[in-house]
């Protein structure tokens, strides 16, 4: 007879994503006071939809910021919807929570990291000569000229 094991780890990773949920259900109508929530997510993660083009760009990890420019922010206990601009066009992201691999609110100095089961991602898209992309797309997301939501990258200011 096998004794069923209880897994912690999953337990509290569980439970942190249900704070992200939280922050992100009371935000619905708007962040409350100087709150701004970095997301990073993994493209990959099955469930995740999104523009092709920023697949294309972001082939394993995006890093969106909820600030001032978001419309449509849905929440379910599954997953997250928000309007976002890029490149003066509104996009569409669905993000499963399972999908994130890090959620930050710097205004009140919080963060959380979660571990992401690889094994589950959709196989990684090939550049268009057939070669492996190497994430160069994601170094070279440009910046917003109007004043929009820009895409940044966390990878500088991760310890190595």
């Amino acid at each position: 007879m096998v004794k069923p094991v209880l897994h912690y780890e999953k337990m509290v990773e569980d439970a942190m994503r249900g704070v992200v949920r939280e922050a992100l259900s009371a935000s619905i109508n708007g962040l409350p006071g100087n709150h701004h929530f970095f997301i990073t997510f993994r493209t990959r993660h099955p469930g995740v939809e999104m523009a092709d083009y920023l697949r294309a760009r972001h082939p394993d990890e995006m890093t969106i910021v909820l600030q001032h420019q978001y419309w449509g922010l849905e929440v379910t206990p599954e997953w997250f919807a928000v309007t976002l601009s890029f490149n003066r066009a509104g996009e569409r992201l669905v993000i499963p929570f399972a999908a994130v691999c890090a959620f930050a609110d710097p205004s009140a100095k919080f963060g959380l990291q979660f571990q992401t089961d690889a094994s589950i991602e959709l196989p990684s898209p090939l550049a268009e000569d057939g070669s492996a992309d190497d994430g160069e797309a994601q170094r070279d997301a440009e910046a917003m000229p109007d004043g929009g939501a820009q895409v940044l990258t966390l990878d500088a200011f991760r310890k190595k």
